[in-house]
């Protein structure tokens, strides 16, 4: 039998199931893919929150929609730094990651064209959920790579102890559920 959380977001209520990812936590699982109505109304609220930016940056793949919508709504540009090199990726730039959701290693990458999208340009970095802040140091460290400066970081949700960070804007806070 399956558990849920219910919270609201941007105003708008959602069940979230909630699933180990050890035999002492599960976390609720917050899946924006199909979810129109609260990618345009978060994103929304996200753009409120946040200082002046020149660029979106998030990684792939479940913050991809958050990002697109963003940017349709400030008219900045998008970048995704993707999780493998692609044929059309010249002189990439790869950080590893290693989630709370993935539970082994991942790289995020940047090819030359994007880089020069980021390169001396105010950068957001946008994300579904912070939790342990990994994906967030790597994104972070792709900006200083690319020679980017940080606006900020944000996400629709904190999860757990990243909703103490005062280095995040978010929406509202998810919490772990320890068995």
């Amino acid at each position: 039998m399956s558990e849920f959380y219910s919270m609201n977001i941007a105003g708008l209520k959602r069940d979230l199931e909630r699933f180990p990812v050890s035999d002492k936590l599960d976390i609720g699982a917050f899946i924006i893919f199909g979810d129109v109505e609260l990618t345009v109304e978060g994103s929304k609220e996200l753009l409120k929150k946040v200082p002046e930016f020149d660029v979106i940056l998030t990684p792939e793949a479940k913050s991809i929609p958050i990002a697109y919508e963003m940017s349709r709504q400030s008219g900045k540009p998008y970048v995704v730094a993707r999780k493998g090199i692609k044929v059309y990726m010249r002189n990439p730039l790869d950080v590893k990651v290693t989630s709370i959701t993935t539970q082994h290693e991942q790289h995020l990458i940047l090819g030359e064209s994007d880089v020069d999208k980021i390169k001396g340009k105010k950068v957001l970095i946008v994300d579904d959920v912070i939790s342990t802040g990994e994906s967030l140091n790597a994104i972070r460290e792709l900006v200083k790579q690319a020679g980017g400066i940080e606006a900020a970081s944000c996400a629709f949700l904190a999860e757990g102890d990243a909703a103490d960070r005062k280095d995040i804007i978010f929406l509202e806070k998810l919490p772990l559920f320890f068995k």
